[in-house]
Formats: structure tokens, C-alpha cells, sequence
């Protein structure tokens, strides 16, 4: 397996604290598991170029799984050991491409001007995945994080905190910002994702309730250890974009340090 270099994402907060996000989730669980049906299992969704993410899914694990078999790596870009889980192990297209396992670079790829990077999870299992990263969601917490980084240097690495959502997790007070919340869309339930920022000033996207929908659908209690991403992940296409991971404690989840 080629791991060389090794292994290098408005609502108004009226409830108080992170209690707010259980009944928030819950109460609008009968309209997102309509919703979400179609959401998290996104077949028709467009990625770009008329490709949907199904096909283009299928297209590129097909090559991979040909590449794996025959040479017994995988083929990724390296990346180092920083980067984050969901974001780390880029599909090599080049090399794909060249050795003529993909007659093309689907049209979704950032490689071919789409707004999707590919990616490889699961890499040391027996049935690596190709899952979607949504860079609309990566760029736009870039964004978020650049203010909230100059921020903290002028007021004495203070955050600009609202509520708090979950513990050590408050929501992101734009006003102090000067800039509006970002309108950006989760890519699980189409619904406008909120911000979140740690006590040490890290910014993420909150997938708190598409999470709580994903596990409902599942039918079983989530064990306390288990980071709940994961459920994202099996339900849909998409990784869960600069996201902090998230428990379940006291039946909801909960965001946690990655």
C-alpha cells in the first residue's frame, strides 16, 4: 500500500448552552429522515458536468480497486501527517490516467475544474473507499478561520464567541467579525450549515444535526467511544469537511476535539 511520507465544516442560539442542539435535532427528525433520504444517500445529486456522484463514485473506485489489484498500492497523493482524516489521502489522477486506468479525469474533480476532491478512506482495510470532499465547505471555513486567526491576534487570542453550542464549542459571532455567516449548505441534508470555534480558536463546520439524523436511521445506540462521522460517511458519498468529530452522550451527539 503506497502510504510513502507517510501519511501525509443562524439560527438564532436561543436555547441555553449546548442543550439547545438535542432538541433542535429531535424535533426536526420526522422532516429531515424525509428529507435526508434523498440527501444522504445522494444518488442524484450532480457533482458537475451532468456526472452524478454515483457515476462518478463508481468510475474512479472501479480504477482504483484495478490499481490496487495489480500492483497492491493504492494510488494517492502523499501527505503528511498533519493533515486532517478527512482530508488526507488525495486520488492520484495523474497516475491513474497515465497508466490507463481512467480514460479521463471525471468532469466533478477539482483536477478538471469541478468543485469535488477525490479521496481514499479506509486505506489499510481490505475495500478502500472513494468519498467526496466538498470544496465550497473546505474553502469557506478557510475563510472563516483566516478572520478568526487576525481576530484573536488583536484582542488577545479571545474568540469571537457566541453561545456556547456543545462544551468547548461556541458558535461564531460574526458581527465581531465584520463579515455575515456564510450561506454554505451541508452537503447531507442541504440544510445551511452553522460555525463552530474551540477554545483554542480552531473553526469547523457543524454537521451536529445531520449526524443525529444519520444514527437515528440506523436503528442502534451509538457506542460512547465511537466517533459518529462514521455514520455520515457509510449514509452518503461525502466526507464531513473540517468537521470536529462528534460522541454520543446523553442520546445526542456531541461535538469533541478531533
Amino acid at each position: 500500500m503506497e502510504l510513502t511520507a507517510s501519511e501525509g465544516i443562524r439560527e438564532d442560539l436561543t436555547m441555553h448552552g449546548w442543550k439547545w442542539r438535542k432538541a433542535l435535532a429531535w424535533s426536526m427528525t420526522g422532516l429531515l429522515l424525509v428529507t435526508l433520504t434523498g440527501c444522504l444517500y445522494p444518488e442524484d445529486q450532480s457533482p458537475g458536468n451532468n456526472i452524478s456522484a454515483r457515476e462518478a463514485i463508481t468510475a474512479v473506485q472501479t480504477a482504483v480497486d484495478r490499481y490496487r489489484d495489480d500492483s497492491g498500492l493504492l494510488p494517492i497523493q502523499n501527505a503528511s501527517e498533519e493533515t486532517p482524516l478527512y482530508e488526507k489521502y488525495k486520488v492520484d489522477f495523474g497516475k491513474l490516467k497515465r497508466m490507463g486506468y481512467l480514460s479521463q479525469i471525471p468532469a466533478a474533480a477539482f483536477e478538471s475544474g469541478g468543485g469535488y476532491q477525490f479521496l481514499i478512506i479506509d486505506e489499510e482495510s481490505d475495500k478502500p473507499q472513494v468519498k467526496l470532499l466538498d470544496l465550497a465547505v473546505f474553502q469557506a471555513v478557510g475563510d472563516v478561520q483566516r478572520k478568526v486567526t487576525a481576530y484573536r491576534a488583536a484582542n488577545g487570542k479571545r474568540n469571537p464567541a457566541g453561545d456556547e453550542v456543545y462544551p468547548d464549542f461556541h458558535a461564531i459571532d460574526f458581527a465581531r467579525l465584520g463579515i455575515a455567516s456564510p450561506e454554505i449548505r451541508s452537503m447531507y441534508s442541504r440544510q445551511t450549515l452553522n460555525w463552530l470555534v474551540d477554545g483554542q480558536g480552531n473553526v469547523y463546520a457543524d454537521y451536529g444535526v445531520d449526524v443525529a439524523t444519520a444514527v437515528e436511521k440506523t436503528n442502534k445506540e451509538p457506542a460512547a467511544s465511537e466517533d459518529l462521522r462514521r455514520a455520515l460517511i457509510e449514509a452518503s458519498y461525502y466526507v464531513p469537511v473540517r468537521s470536529p468529530a462528534y460522541r454520543w452522550i446523553d442520546g445526542e451527539p456531541r461535538a469533541a476535539r478531533p
